[in-house]
């Protein structure tokens, strides 16, 4: 899993088996004091998060199929499957 912020949406009126009539949201990965690291990736959304949203993804392509429960879905590789709360360090 990676901790990540929204950063956009993307909007695609044709798409692949397994994105159809689904959220495709920008992600810039974060590390836990919020700061951005590394390159921006795209992923479906399952749990109606927003820009502006600190999200936890799966970037495993199986685990991200089982997540979104269609059989179809074989292109899909990376989810936001939370959304973040709070960050404690310590």
């Amino acid at each position: 899993m990676k901790i990540g912020k929204v950063i956009g949406t993307v909007v695609s009126t044709i798409k692949a088996k397994g994105y159809e009539a689904r959220k495709i949201l920008v992600i810039q990965p974060v590390d836990p004091a919020g700061l951005f690291i590394g390159t921006s990736f795209l992923a479906i959304d399952t749990v109606q998060a927003g820009v502006g949203d600190t999200v936890l993804t799966i970037e495993e392509g199986n685990s991200a199929r089982q997540a979104v429960q269609d059989k179809d879905a074989f292109t899909v590789k990376t989810i936001v499957a939370g959304i973040v709360d709070e960050i404690a360090q310590g």
